[in-house]
């Protein structure tokens, strides 16, 4: 029995639903019509310039494995693209133009995103579902910046964090936080268009839209978007025509109070060769930065981690390895990574040992390895106590501060047991460690001079131990 070209479209898209997610599905392949069926030839009509590039950037290997599949090893498909008065018909390469004859004439589609039959269309945000805003570990580094994420998410265009110009170094997790807002607020208002463009992509799609004549029809599209996250915005540097658009777009979606959201390497006055009015525009709303994470947060971010990927890992490895890997989180994760690998292709435990192993694949020299000893020296030292002091039973306030004080960088920065730290002060039982060290950090949350001191030591020691004092 022959088929129709509705039958044979109808099969195809059975075959590419599979293939596709469902936003991807909707936005993409519901608005194409099937026009007819010429032997192994399927011609199909796609609303715009747009579209027909978009599936030629995006899915032409899903079309090609869908058309073979149901049309045989010679089956091709054509396009047909409605331009006002005109068609474009070509196959999936090239395409030449050619006028319809009156009878095919049809209305022009007032916003050419915007199919009969279909309110709104529904498109694909490109986000990607492991970063939430859940798993986004907050620390002082980054509590801004996370802060107006959640606010946005809320609230999107209607706060006064718009634009959401989020800034720092590589590896801190800018592309996650992004992500993150974008999959909060899809959670909170599915009916929103969210969309996370690169600027290297956005600009792909401008040469495009410049060399296929539509400009018009990109605009439009972009106008649809509810959230615009924009990441290395910094990469618009010296492209004249792609800043010119992206100034356009812009302005529309902002005076429309829809939410954009940018990352860069840099704040926006830092930007080189980036036209001005673009800069004051970006500076709009909130510019936030992401630091490198403290020890606490680089250790909150390792642990959380590795409970996610169901790996138990002893404290001393996680404080061990958040001590040494301190600047990028990528770094941190590539740690963990290769951590988890070596110990199941070795089938070893996750052990000390090993993370000294593994973490010398990462950084180029290991900070020596911190000992109640060295620590009690250095902190008797900065109070100008004899080590004896510390150790012994005496109850002055100076001494009892500078003995807590050493059991909780004994606690905090070494592998040793609360037994043993005890032990190195007198015989003192584990409930006094954990005491002393609940005790410092009480006192470093009430009295900042103090805890700028205890920063003070905790560098003096990292330096003395790598040769710099």
């Amino acid at each position: 029995m022959l088929k129709n070209h509705d039958q044979a479209w109808s099969n195809c898209l059975q075959i590419i639903r599979k293939s596709v997610s469902d936003k991807s599905y909707k936005s993409w392949f519901e608005p194409i019509r099937p026009v007819k069926l010429d032997e192994n030839v399927l011609t199909i009509q796609v609303p715009n310039k747009f579209v027909f590039n978009w599936l030629e950037e995006n899915y032409v290997d899903e079309l090609k494995m869908a058309i073979r599949s149901e049309l045989g090893a010679k089956g091709r498909l054509e396009y047909q693209i409605l331009v006002g008065d005109h068609r474009k018909i070509g196959m999936l390469d090239e395409i030449k133009e050619d006028k319809i004859p009156g009878t095919f004439k049809s209305e022009r589609i007032k916003n050419p995103f915007v199919i009969p039959g279909i309110q709104k269309m529904r498109i694909d945000p490109r986000l990607n579902p492991n970063y939430t805003l859940d798993n986004f570990i907050e620390g002082d580094c980054n509590k801004l910046a996370r802060s107006a994420g959640i606010a946005i998410s809320n609230k999107p265009g209607g706060n006064a964090f718009n634009p959401l110009f989020i800034y720092g170094d590589v590896g801190l997790g800018k592309t996650h936080l992004a992500h993150g807002i974008g999959n909060e607020v899809l959670r909170k208002f599915p009916e929103k268009n969210v969309l996370y463009v690169t600027t290297e992509g956005f600009t792909n799609q401008v040469v495009q839209a410049i060399k296929n004549n539509s400009v018009n029809d990109f605009m439009n599209f972009y106008q649809l978007i509810d959230v615009l996250i924009v990441d290395d915005i910094q990469f618009l540097a010296n492209r004249t025509k792609t800043q010119e658009i992206f100034f356009n777009i812009f302005n529309i979606l902002h005076q429309n109070q829809k939410q954009i959201i940018m990352t860069s390497d840099c704040p926006p006055k830092d930007l080189k060769d980036v036209e001005e009015r673009l800069i004051s525009r970006f500076k709009w709303g909130l510019s936030a930065d992401l630091k490198s994470p403290e020890f606490e947060t680089r250790l909150a971010i390792l642990e959380s981690k590795m409970t996610k990927e169901g790996v138990e890992i002893p404290n001393n490895v996680a404080e061990f390895i958040s001590f040494n890997v301190k600047n990028n989180i990528r770094e941190l994760e590539g740690v963990m990574i290769s951590l988890i690998a070596q110990a199941s292709l070795a089938d070893r435990d996750i052990d000390l040992a090993l993370a000294k192993e593994v973490i010398t694949q990462f950084i180029t020299q290991i900070n020596k390895e911190i000992t109640v000893e060295n620590i009690t020296k250095l902190v008797a030292d900065h109070y100008q106590l004899p080590i004896e002091k510390l150790q012994g039973k005496t109850r002055k306030r100076s001494v009892v501060i500078a003995r807590q004080l050493s059991m909780y960088f004994a606690k905090t920065l070494t592998s040793t047991s609360l037994k043993l730290i005890g032990d190195n002060f007198g015989g003192r039982d584990h409930s006094t460690v954990i005491y002393s060290v609940q005790a410092v950090k009480n006192m470093m949350d009430t009295d900042m001079l103090f805890k700028d001191e205890v920063e003070e030591i905790e560098k003096k020691l990292q330096m003395s131990l790598n040769g710099y004092a």
